[in-house]
């Protein structure tokens, strides 16, 4: 695909651009078209077959086209004129069968598209979703999940829709143009210079009318985003919000953010509704200049009659062809701004390294500390505060570290730093010896794990909750999870035991079993490090000390 666009554009740039300011234009719009090609090449491979033969049968339903209207000339010239019915049957029947053949063409073009397109689609969404799902959360929070989630939905449905309307339409609509305006000069020299003129006034009027809107569109994807946000939290948040009786404030808070995104829609949408009424008044213009110049030839030099019917349906096609290409620019530019968004994410680099690195051995005889916490210092992103400064301390194998602080003190930033969801500002973290930047996540996180605060349990039996995809975890070690959490006894009560099934976000459960649950779940995997981030604050003094005590049957 990279080879055939670079002859392409080797072929315009040779041949069609001539000044300075037109070339660097170029120039840097071929840049451009690479890179995405580049970024998209990936995606792109698996479905070649549908990209390239999706096109050529839009272009054998585009030559039909142009084929047509000189058939019906004919038929007006020869069939109508001298009354040879049967020349008009026998070419009714090739109209017949060529739009057939161009239908067939059609339907199996959109069957590649759709077949290329929703394909692609599938495989940008996995990818943006695992691309997610391995940032810092440092990088998820500057981008905001309400964002996240309008990129790997709404933006990629763009992306899938610009694939789709390239193969369709991409090659068809210059054929047509160009096509039609090669005909028109065959049919008479003349006569042609009315489309010559007509055709780039109405171009210009689209272009610009297409850019106006399409920098509206855009700004609209943006709009969308804080009602996505917003839309999120009152969800999230609607037990408080009815407590404290905000649904007016929320209510009111939303219709703005709606009303923001409805206006610069309609602002959108009146501009690109000027498109139709300037267009058809230069088509129709163009169309009088044909049959008042073409009635005068007819009369002067024996002009045929078909042959005005065939310009009128050639700046007919290039009408509607410009219709399409103005859409597919509005498609286009919607698109490239979602594909800006999307490699946003797809993008980012992280410090760390994709694959676990070679870990030899410190040379000292003695072991080192299971962790330790050198000279780190942090601040989140948006904070000029700096949460910690300056942290030091050692845990040995088979040590139990608590942490006490005041609310803020950064206790939960400590954890957040060791599992790596942020990385401090400066200073080192070493587990086993070595800096946890050497380990990819998949490796740090089996042996690190952790409570939250807030217990989060997902749609799904309990066991599933338990295994959470890991089916290598045996019942012996989910039984003995649950025993430790002081799960055990609840779960057996419930009508289905362990094949129980629990709510999204577990609301079937009350804040003390979620708890329980969640640390059974971190228990089952059998980690090295366990962290316990206030994970038993739902909890009574009798169950919490039965807890503790059964968690120190762990340190042996």
């Amino acid at each position: 695909m990279l080879f055939i666009y670079n002859f392409i554009c080797r072929i315009i740039m040779r041949y069609s651009l001539k000044t300075i300011i037109s070339q660097t234009i170029f120039y840097i719009f071929k840049r451009e078209m690479q890179l995405i090609l580049m970024n998209l090449y990936c995606f792109l491979k698996n479905h070649i077959k549908y990209l390239l033969l999706g096109p050529l049968f839009k272009l054998f339903e585009s030559i039909l086209e142009i084929v047509i209207p000189i058939i019906i000339a004919n038929i007006i010239d020869f069939g109508v004129k001298n009354q040879d019915v049967p020349y008009i049957i026998k070419m009714g029947y090739l109209i017949v069968f060529l739009s057939l053949l161009g239908f067939m063409s059609a339907i199996i073009c959109q069957y590649m598209a759709a077949k290329a397109s929703q394909g692609v689609g599938k495989e940008i969404k996995i990818a943006v979703y695992e691309k997610i799902n391995s940032i810092s959360l440092d990088k998820i929070d500057k981008i905001g999940c309400s964002s996240l989630i309008t990129r790997v939905s709404s933006d990629v449905n763009n992306l899938q829709n610009a694939i789709a309307m390239a193969i369709r339409l991409g090659i068809r609509v210059p054929f047509i143009i160009i096509g039609s305006l090669i005909m028109s000069f065959i049919i008479d020299k003349h006569l042609s210079i009315i489309f010559f003129i007509f055709v780039p006034i109405i171009s210009i009027i689209l272009l610009v009318i297409t850019l106006k809107s399409s920098r509206l569109f855009t700004l609209s994807r943006y709009k969308l985003d804080k009602l996505s946000f917003i839309c999120k939290e009152n969800i999230d948040g609607t037990r408080v919000i009815r407590a404290f009786s905000r649904q007016n404030h929320e209510i009111k808070r939303f219709g703005k953010a709606s009303s923001e995104y409805l206006h610069t829609g309609i602002s959108a949408a009146k501009i690109f509704s000027l498109m139709p009424p300037f267009a058809y008044t230069f088509v129709n213009l163009a169309i009088i200049s044909i049959i008042w110049m073409g009635s005068i030839k007819i009369n002067i030099a024996g002009l045929e009659p078909g042959k005005i019917t065939a310009l009128i349906n050639y700046i007919t096609q290039i009408l509607f062809a410009l219709f399409l290409a103005s859409s597919l620019l509005n498609i286009f530019t919607k698109s490239y701004a979602s594909y800006k968004r999307i490699f946003e994410i797809l993008n980012i680099q992280e410090k760390t390294s994709s694959k676990t690195q070679k870990l030899n051995m410190p040379n000292s005889h003695a072991t080192p500390p299971k962790l330790e916490f050198k000279n780190i210092s942090f601040s989140y992103p948006s904070h000029n505060k700096m949460e910690l400064a300056n942290i030091s301390f050692k845990v040995m194998p088979g040590e139990t570290l608590g942490i006490i602080g005041n609310t803020g003190a950064g206790k939960t930033t400590i954890a957040k730093l060791l599992l790596r969801f942020y990385l401090s500002n400066q200073g080192k973290i070493l587990l086993d010896g070595y800096n946890i930047l050497r380990y990819n996540d998949k490796i740090l996180h089996k042996k690190i794990k952790i409570v939250p605060q807030e217990p989060v349990l997902f749609s799904g039996t309990i066991e599933k909750n338990l295994r959470m995809g890991n089916d290598t975890i045996s019942d012996e070690a989910i039984e003995k999870a649950l025993r430790i959490s002081q799960s055990f006894e609840f779960v057996n009560t419930m009508p289905d035991g362990i094949k129980t099934y629990v709510e999204r976000g577990g609301k079937s459960l009350s804040g003390g079993q979620r708890q329980r649950l969640t640390i059974a779940r971190a228990i089952a995997t059998g980690p090295e490090i366990l962290i316990l981030d206030d994970s038993m604050s739902a909890l009574d003094g009798g169950t919490s000390l039965k807890l503790k005590e059964a968690l120190l049957s762990l340190k042996g």
